[in-house]
């Protein structure tokens, strides 16, 4: 075909277009090989998602981990209790103390009077005493003996209440001569606690010793030791109550505290994981772990229980696998990170 001279087309535009059209091939064919690249780093494995970090990230954002042993964990419940005041006890021993006095000089009256009748018994039998003198002595040792058994009444019945009310282990350190164990409370290196039990629950007869914390935190609980069975009821809780003593170290009278006690029964296996490796989203627990040497995957935990250090998990972590104890955060963050498209 031929052309008039004025009418001929340039080349030079379409060389243009055509160069156009092929860089934006090649761009398109970047982006999805970058897109791809973001994906491999996420790769879930049956819908867990995976997270990749080389050994340099690691290293320079401080990640650790942690290899999990199996252990032998026993279950335990909570229970509410407070620290008391042994200030009732002491009322008691003092009045136990009046008591005893009063009795012990009720007996040397009765002790002074038999003797002083005895006399006027020789006295009138040999016709030196009259009748009338003998008659009198006899109605002193008849009041003397009356006065004896109130004493005794008086002093049985302050011990009695103390045993009613605080139990016969408390009511004997009290009421004793020595006392040597009120000492420790009276100086405030020991401290009184009631625990109260939920209602479903006992305290078995092998149990001698839980651990318990103002704060509720289990990691900084103490021990503390049975003293015995409290028939006093905490008008708040409607379970078994019980008496313990504890070092008195930050325990001041009136606090409350958490009791953790063993449940009976034989313990479960698990492993512990600490509080650092817990990654909290969308209010589910989560932990890390280490399935290759640059892959990390999220985990959800069902059922954790707190312990001293740190959390006791049954089921969902099993022994030997590596958890990420620093660093968590970080994983979450790159995996969220990886989720989000890239913008033109």
């Amino acid at each position: 075909m031929h052309f008039p001279y004025g009418n001929k087309i340039s080349l030079k535009p379409i060389l243009i277009l055509l160069a156009c059209c092929f860089f934006a091939g090649a761009n398109a064919g970047d982006d999805d090989a970058v897109g791809q690249e973001a994906q491999d780093k996420h790769i879930g494995i049956g819908g867990q998602p995976i997270v990749v970090i080389d050994s340099v990230a690691q290293t320079k954002s401080g990640l650790k981990t942690l290899r999990v042993k199996t252990i032998q964990h026993q279950a335990e419940f909570e229970a509410m209790g407070k620290v008391i005041s042994i200030q009732p006890l002491l009322a008691l021993k003092e009045r136990y103390l009046v008591a005893q006095a009063e009795l012990n000089g009720a007996k040397s009256r009765l002790k002074q009077s038999g003797q002083s009748l005895k006399r006027q018994q020789d006295l009138f039998r040999h016709g030196v005493s009259a009748k009338r003198s003998l008659q009198e002595h006899e109605a002193l040792g008849s009041a003397d003996q009356a006065l004896l058994d109130a004493s005794y009444a008086r002093h049985l019945a302050i011990a009695n209440e103390a045993r009613l009310l605080w139990g016969e282990t408390l009511a004997q350190w009290v009421l004793s001569d020595k006392a040597v164990q009120v000492n420790d409370f009276l100086s405030g290196g020991r401290r009184l606690l009631q625990i109260t039990l939920p209602a479903n629950k006992q305290l078995t007869s092998e149990i001698d010793t839980i651990v318990i914390e103002p704060s509720g935190q289990r990691s900084k609980a103490r021990s503390a030791t049975l003293i015995s069975r409290s028939s006093q009821a905490d008008n708040t809780l409607q379970g078994q109550s019980y008496f313990f003593q504890a070092n008195g170290d930050d325990l001041s009278i009136g606090m409350k505290v958490t009791a953790w006690i063993p449940e009976p029964g034989l313990g479960e296996s698990g492993v512990i994981v600490p509080e650092s490796a817990l990654v909290w989203y969308m209010d589910q627990v989560y932990v890390y772990i280490k399935v290759a040497k640059d892959r990390f995957a999220r985990r959800a935990i069902k059922n954790i229980e707190s312990v001293p250090d740190g959390y006791f998990v049954k089921d969902d972590i099993r022994a030997n696998e590596e958890i990420v104890t620093t660093g968590g955060q970080m994983l979450l963050s790159e995996e969220l990170r990886g989720r989000i498209p890239d913008e033109d």
